[in-house]
């Protein structure tokens, strides 16, 4: 196998979110439909139950375990990569958290010390390691009937705690190209569902178009807690009907690049795969960019409200009077409520002015 036939997802989310159940429903699903899946322990846990001490009030101690387990964690992603490319057939790697989840425990200067110390950097350990991120939302946000500890016997956090918790993570991993926040809406089989889709979508299995809703906004005030990401989107000459686009994505002078295709099939269906793709391949397939389309240069800020994730889009090339809120897993009929930090203009969602394909024709 490549790595281009091996998909890495993470698996995060707040005190008692359902990853247990959800990693064996992902594992009977996948499996059964020819996937090789590998299932990578959470690393945090291993090290607790080796008598490693995460409260210890000691600094130096805390930063050195922290940094251990980030170096084990590295070590043991590459050790399930590099059997899953040994495999006859298409492999899923699901992680029991991240690398990014250490940052949800230590504040923003530590944490920063700790990538110096090491020469990462969050663009190299978020979003160039792994292709999915899910956020199971903890059952303390919404389903506070099934919440408990008694299942986890390192689990000692209440219901605020779990919520302050969750919020961390979102923030932790907030600005990946895939992070989807799955809340506790429906049933705990909507939840499993949803995670089953998510997944579905990652892997290019034709699915049904998601429902996106689009809205032009102004900033009126300052955005609470979100991160800004550079973002070039450059289209591509379609071929055979396919429609692909690069994208150099990052923050701090630190980049990933990507590559989508899109092929739209009958009965509203579409297969979209995405893959990382060498700094190098980007130059080279710049040479294909079509000629009748500009790249568009956009800042994204990712933000969290209300349990909700929000992607808000300010155009630089070519300019936008208004900024374009994009909003996820939400139904056609769904009202929204806007954050006090944003005015309405109106809703574009059918509008093909406002489809980021038609933005970029050069006029």
């Amino acid at each position: 196998m490549t790595m281009a036939d091996i998909k890495n997802i993470v698996l995060t989310g707040g005190p008692c979110a359902g990853k247990t159940t959800a990693l064996a429903r992902i594992i009977q699903h996948f499996t059964y439909r020819g996937y090789a899946v590998y299932a990578q322990p959470e690393a945090a846990t291993l090290f607790s139950q080796a008598g490693v001490n995460f409260l210890t009030s000691d600094k130096s101690l805390f930063f050195e375990s922290e940094k251990q387990l980030l170096s084990f964690q590295l070590h043991t992603e590459e050790c399930f990569r590099k059997m899953a490319e040994k495999t006859n057939k298409p492999a899923i790697i699901v992680y029991d958290r991240g690398m990014m989840d250490v940052s949800a425990y230590m504040g923003a200067d530590m944490w920063q010390a700790l990538l110096d110390d090491m020469g990462l950097n969050d663009v190299d350990v978020r979003d160039k390691r792994y292709d999915a991120v899910l956020h199971l939302c903890t059952a303390a946000k919404g389903a506070t009937e099934f919440y408990t500890c008694d299942n986890n016997s390192s689990r000692t956090e209440g219901i605020e705690q779990a919520v302050m918790l969750d919020d961390k993570i979102i923030k932790a991993w907030m600005g990946h190209p895939h992070l989807r926040v799955i809340p506790n809406r429906g049933t705990f089989e909507d939840k499993l569902n949803t995670i089953i889709s998510e997944i579905s979508s990652v892997l290019g299995i034709p699915e049904p178009i998601e429902m996106e809703r689009k809205f032009l906004v102004d900033v009126i005030d300052d955005i609470p807690d979100s991160r800004e990401m550079e973002i070039f989107q450059t289209y591509l000459v379609e071929r055979n009907g396919e429609e692909s686009r690069i994208r150099k994505r990052g923050e701090n002078g630190h980049y990933a690049y990507f590559l989508t295709t899109k092929k739209h099939l009958e009965a509203n269906q579409r297969v979209e795969v995405e893959r990382l793709i060498t700094p190098a391949e980007y130059i080279n397939l710049m040479n294909l960019a079509n000629p009748d389309k500009q790249t568009i240069h956009k800042l994204r800020r990712c933000f969290v409200w209300n349990n909700r994730y929000y992607e808000l889009d300010t155009f630089v090339s070519p300019n936008m009077p208004h900024c374009l809120l994009e909003i996820e897993d939400v139904t056609e009929d769904e009202t929204i409520t806007f954050p006090p930090f944003l005015r309405f203009i109106e809703e574009v969602t059918e509008n093909p002015d406002y489809y980021n394909s038609n933005i970029s024709k050069r006029r």
